[in-house]
């Protein structure tokens, strides 16, 4: 995964972009009625059931928008909630609340959303050793907030992007020209770059199992659309050569059988691109 300092990078960007795309030349609603010394005070309100995230994504809007801008948080990130909840409050002047309103409104109720079904996956492997993860199936320009919120939600991260990881996947394979040629490229490009990057192999069947195994210092092979009882074969097979993950036809139906099979992780890309947004406020108090 990325560094700490990339990530803080990446909130920022995401953080001007938003205020930028949102607010343009000014927010004229609020300058055409409410005066500039106001100060207010509002409530982030719960109108829907699950976990809450993205608390601390709305103190750094906040305070980007308007320093003065003070945040009293009653709930933080990762706890469960309910209709009714108030999750902060924020005080200052009325212009800066509104304007900073929707850009944290639309953010957590995305991040909530994500960090909700990632706490459905992660009680349903209750008991196994297998750990479910996230994928690049996320929304452009947003990825570390969808990322940050699958942690939230008690999940991990898979790779954050095309860089940090070598993940050959089918066609990558097909368009190397098989599976033995793809993992040898990529270790001699690996060589000539000096770049540590682990390297993870899509395998489609048993029989590409077998041949990825015949290569050394593979990190994880990925078990794609395997049935349970390939599954299981696979694992045998794969034994502590390497991690081993599963993928395809992952839902709350099917995590745990899989789990069961002895997969090390279980990835899904449902977590971020098949979720519907918590249903959150920002009211003001009088």
């Amino acid at each position: 995964m990325i560094t700490k300092e990339y990530f803080e990078k990446e909130v920022a960007y995401i953080i001007e972009n938003a205020i930028r795309e949102d607010v343009g030349d000014g927010d004229h609603s609020s300058l055409a009625c409410i005066p500039e010394n106001a100060r207010g005070r509002a409530k982030l309100l719960v109108k829907d059931k699950g976990v809450i995230a993205g608390v601390n994504f709305a103190r750094r809007v906040f305070d980007y928008v308007d320093k003065k801008l003070r945040v009293e948080v009653k709930i933080e990130d990762g706890t469960p909630v309910t209709y009714g909840d108030v999750v902060l409050y924020v005080e200052g002047p009325s212009q800066s609340i509104l304007k900073a309103e929707r850009t944290v409104l639309n953010a957590m109720q995305r991040m909530s959303a994500i960090a909700t079904k990632t706490r459905t996956f992660v009680d349903l492997l209750k008991g196994t050793d297998t750990k479910i993860l996230d994928t690049r199936k996320t929304t452009p320009g947003i990825r570390v907030l969808e990322k940050w919120a699958v942690q939230i939600g008690g999940g991990r991260n898979h790779r954050f992007a095309l860089y940090d990881m070598i993940m050959l996947k089918d066609n990558h394979i097909d368009f190397a020209g098989g599976i033995t040629k793809a993992i040898d490229l990529t270790k001699e490009y690996l060589a000539e770059t000096g770049k540590d990057l682990q390297i993870m192999v899509e395998a489609r069947d048993l029989i590409e199992v077998e041949e990825i195994l015949q290569s050394d210092g593979i990190y994880r092979i990925l078990l794609d659309n395997f049935d349970y009882e390939d599954t299981r074969k696979a694992v045998k097979l794969i034994g502590n050569k390497c991690l081993t993950e599963s993928s395809g036809n992952i839902n709350e139906t099917t995590v745990r059988h899989y789990a069961e099979c002895g997969v090390d992780f279980i990835s899904c890309g449902a977590l971020t691109h098949s979720v519907h947004n918590m249903d959150l406020s920002l009211k003001a108090v009088k």
